[in-house]
């Protein structure tokens, strides 16, 4: 009887302080990179919901995707304070680190974009306020440290490190084109400010982050390519960070269209009805170019393959990128009439998925072997 008595409360505690051993050990390895499936989770939920042929089911498929965004998300920024409790060091270290720093700009980005999939396609399991709510929350945090990395880790990289001139690549744009996000998301809000001189000063706050994203990112573009014109070909683990070009492209034409759309009520009649037009001049010329560097990126990273391209994080580029052009070319389409353009976004909505699928099942491979390793260890 004793026996039977003590036995599960044994196993209960010895359960307990494995289980808190290997999150200790798991922490000690948390970097901001591990939004970058928060990232690319999200995205799919978030383009779907703008696909030209988004309907009810796809509502549905939409929700459950935004859903487990969310758990992964919840995943991620607990590990983020269980280093900061347990490895504080370790967690005040990030942003000085010179490659790591950059992945700062996942985090804000990440949380935005569960944010925007709460509005637009949470609806389906939530009530529409407690989604505006869980939308409006996350935005704040989200768009603070996406404002905070996109100044700082700049300056860390300006003040403590050197870089070849032509050392740039396409983790340099993370934390820079995190603004762009808060940007296109932020314009789902305008509605919902009280209007007036509220209302004005969050749409000119919203423009003012476009514009200074989109400059420091387009710095960076011509870096990057300067990159490649001169170092040739990259090491193949550097390649999937070259996708991130896409996501500055496809983020800011988003941010372009719907700044356009939901600020009519600033504007005036007048500009509200030019406006769109000038989404339109902005946004095709870009997603242009995004297109032409889609083909380079799949013939780089075709190149990566044959030469063995390990699995990182970065892999996750394949992923939020691509899902920002498909938001892009839906609202470019939905504001022109334009059937190519409706046929592009449900194109790259497949490549989304393909990627996605790559991805997460290689992450998902990495992640049992590490908790595995974590929970032999205790």
């Amino acid at each position: 009887m004793t026996t039977t008595t003590l036995f599960p409360a044994h196993f209960s505690s010895n359960l307990a302080s494995r289980t808190r051993g290997a999150a200790f050990t798991l922490s000690a390895r948390y970097s901001p990179s591990w939004f970058t499936p928060v990232m690319g989770t999200s995205i799919i939920a978030v383009a779907l919901t703008t696909l030209p042929i988004a309907n009810s089911a796809t509502a549905v498929v939409a929700a459950a995707v935004w859903v487990l965004g969310a758990c992964v998300m919840v995943a991620a920024a607990t590990a983020w304070a269980l280093q900061a409790l347990w490895h504080p060091r370790t967690a005040a270290s990030h942003h000085a680190h010179p490659i790591r720093a950059h992945s700062y700009g996942a985090p804000a980005m990440g949380i935005m974009s569960v944010g925007a999939g709460a509005y637009l396609a949470g609806p389906a399991v939530l009530p529409a306020q407690v989604a505006l709510g869980i939308f409006i929350t996350l935005w704040v945090v989200g768009t603070l440290i996406g404002l905070a990395a996109a100044t700082i880790v700049p300056y860390v990289m300006f003040t403590r490190h050197t870089f070849e001139s032509d050392g740039a690549f396409g983790g340099w744009l993370m934390p820079i084109v995190a603004p762009l996000v808060s940007a296109s998301t932020g314009a789902l809000l305008i509605e919902h400010v009280r209007d007036g001189q509220a209302r004005l000063d969050f749409t000119l706050a919203l423009f003012a982050m476009f514009g200074a994203s989109l400059i420091a990112s387009i710095i960076v573009t011509t870096q990057v390519w300067s990159r490649l014109m001169h170092k040739s070909v990259p090491a193949a683990v550097i390649v999937p960070t070259t996708w991130i070009v896409l996501g500055f492209l496809g983020q800011s034409t988003t941010a372009a269209s719907l700044l356009a759309d939901h600020s009519a009520s600033v504007m005036g009649p007048v500009s509200a009805a030019i406006a769109p037009k000038v989404a339109v001049l902005y946004g095709v010329p870009t997603m242009g170019f995004a297109m032409m560097w889609l083909v380079i990126v799949l013939l780089l990273t075709r190149n990566a393959l044959r030469r063995g391209l390990p699995f990182t994080m970065s892999w996750w580029s394949f992923t939020f990128p691509v899902g920002t052009c498909v938001t892009g070319a839906s609202l470019l389409a939905a504001n022109t009439g334009s059937g190519a353009l409706a046929a592009l976004a449900v194109a790259l909505f497949a490549l989304l998925v393909v990627g996605w699928s790559v991805t997460a099942w290689r992450t998902l491979e990495l992640a049992r072997t590490r908790v595995a390793a974590a929970w032999a260890t205790e």
